[in-house]
């Protein structure tokens, strides 16, 4: 099947209220023209799941000063200064998880488990609320699974079916968060044709991917 789409139809998918995850490491592995299409479209209310909120004027940052998250959940925001002082007014909510932790969430929700067990966070803040489970004499914190409405994907190579290759460091968060979306949305650098790539070195298959736009 052919996900080949325009920009156009593909930003038409965004709506206030969703919850998005974003793919990138402080921007890196970003899609930054899908980023770009929710804030043209203005859509606000949204719930962000990323790695963090990059740098004021840069990926995900751009929606935070843009004011159209109420919710982000990351693993820091010290890069983006707009992001603590919305949270320190109250105008932003911003959950905390320990980087590791965000991942298996996130792996998890796609792998289609009821979370993960883990010691990070016993005896501190990140514990609260939470339940704990004990395990041959070790206590682990049930952590719950992260999916979106949508997930925003940035790969340096996709074929016409969706399947992906990512470069080095820009792959950090994106295949896990290809797997834990309704609907997952890719901006690539490159189109190839099915067939070009050779399937050892495709990293995402196009099977969890719904739409591909030129990035």
């Amino acid at each position: 099947m052919n996900k080949l789409t325009t920009r156009q139809e593909a930003i038409a998918k965004f709506a206030d209220g969703q919850t998005i995850m974003i793919g990138g490491f402080l921007g890196t592995g970003t899609p930054e023209s899908l980023v770009d299409g929710l804030v043209e479209l203005n859509v606000k209310n949204l719930t962000v799941i990323a790695n963090d909120t990059a740098f004021v004027g840069k990926g995900i940052g751009k929606l935070v000063v843009n004011k159209q998250a109420k919710k982000v959940i990351v693993s820091h925001i010290g890069t983006n200064p707009e992001t603590g002082r919305q949270m320190n007014a109250g105008e932003l909510e911003v959950d905390l998880v320990p980087q590791g932790t965000l991942a298996e969430r996130i792996r998890s929700a796609g792998a289609g488990l009821g979370g993960i067990l883990t010691p990070t966070g016993i005896g501190t803040i990140v514990e609260k609320g939470k339940e704990k489970i004990t395990v041959n004499g070790k206590t682990y914190l049930l952590e719950t699974p992260l999916r979106a409405d949508i997930a925003l994907i940035k790969a340096a190579k996709a074929d016409t079916y969706g399947n992906l290759v990512y470069n080095r460091s820009a792959r950090n968060f994106n295949p896990l968060m290809a797997m834990a979306a309704d609907l997952v949305i890719v901006e690539a650098e490159e189109i190839v044709d099915v067939g070009s790539l050779d399937p050892d070195e495709i990293m995402t298959p196009g099977i969890f991917v719904d739409m591909v736009i030129k990035g």
